[in-house]
């Protein structure tokens, strides 16, 4: 193991995320962009806000992101040699985007919902909370195809809080939460005045523990914010049947290494 390496796993045990992270040079941004353009002008914003999953089995430049060296490099540093790639998802925050809300439901799905007035928004949350994987870690990275800024929603965290393990959920009492059945961590078990913004430019990522505790605001300017959300877990993780998490992995690949447990049986190599 390499000192950067013993140095970023360091790090991401410690604080539960690495951020940022320079992954894509200005061309490699450019072309991200410009496909995905092309995507918009095929489905419409409606559809690109919160329906392409799972993509990176359609579109090699999707894929290509999936396995981009830089990003592999840090995973693997958190995770060990041997990664699945569990599911993959396009997210953006419009600037347009008013009383039409979205929701994310028990799948990590965001779709459009019915709201009031209020921008939507996302809860203080962990992912393992709609992610049912035992025997190891979930790792989220969110790669930047726009500028994620505070004013346009930038995730937001509180480092550490991934040691505490998974924390109770309830409804939310703000109206405009994106998050599944309107959850969210009661804030008297949020640090929130340790919380920390991790703004990104075009091409960076930020990458997170399942259980670190986190959440962002609504997008106020006129800004596009759109990611491409991807996550992973050492082979060792195994998917369980928990009517509570209800995911199915419809296609997980082997991203880097061996897999010696075949625990997701649709797997591609």
């Amino acid at each position: 193991m390499t000192t950067s390496t013993a140095k970023l796993q360091e790090t991401y045990n410690l604080q539960g995320f690495l951020s940022p992270l320079h992954v894509l040079n200005e061309t490699e941004v450019r072309e991200a962009r410009r496909a995905f353009s092309e995507l918009e002008d095929e489905f419409g914003e409606e559809y690109t806000q919160y329906s392409l999953h799972n993509v990176h089995l359609q579109y090699p430049w999707v894929m290509s992101l999936t396995k981009h060296p830089r990003v592999l490099q840090v995973v693997t540093s958190v995770l060990g040699p041997d990664v699945i790639l569990l599911d993959s998802r396009f997210i953006c925050k419009y600037p347009t985007l008013t009383s039409s809300d979205t929701r994310e439901n028990e799948e990590g799905e965001t779709k459009p919902a019915a709201g009031e007035n209020g921008l939507p928004y996302v809860a203080w949350h962990q992912d393992m909370r709609y992610w049912g994987i035992a025997g190891g870690p979930v790792v989220s990275v969110w790669l930047a195809l726009d500028d994620s800024l505070k004013e346009n929603g930038a995730l937001q965290v509180i480092p550490g809080s991934h040691g505490a393990g998974m924390l109770p959920h309830r409804q939310a009492t703000r109206c405009g939460n994106m998050l599944t059945v309107n959850q969210e961590i009661p804030e008297a078990l949020v640090q929130t005045e340790e919380a920390v913004f991790c703004p990104l430019l075009a091409g960076q990522m930020s990458i997170h523990d399942g259980l670190l505790v986190h959440a962002s605001d609504a997008n106020t300017s006129q800004k596009r914010r759109c990611g491409f959300v991807i996550r992973y877990v050492p082979t060792c993780a195994y998917p369980i049947q928990d009517p509570d998490r209800p995911r199915k992995f419809h296609a997980t690949m082997l991203a880097s290494g061996t897999d010696q447990f075949n625990h997701f049986s649709n797997k591609s190599s």
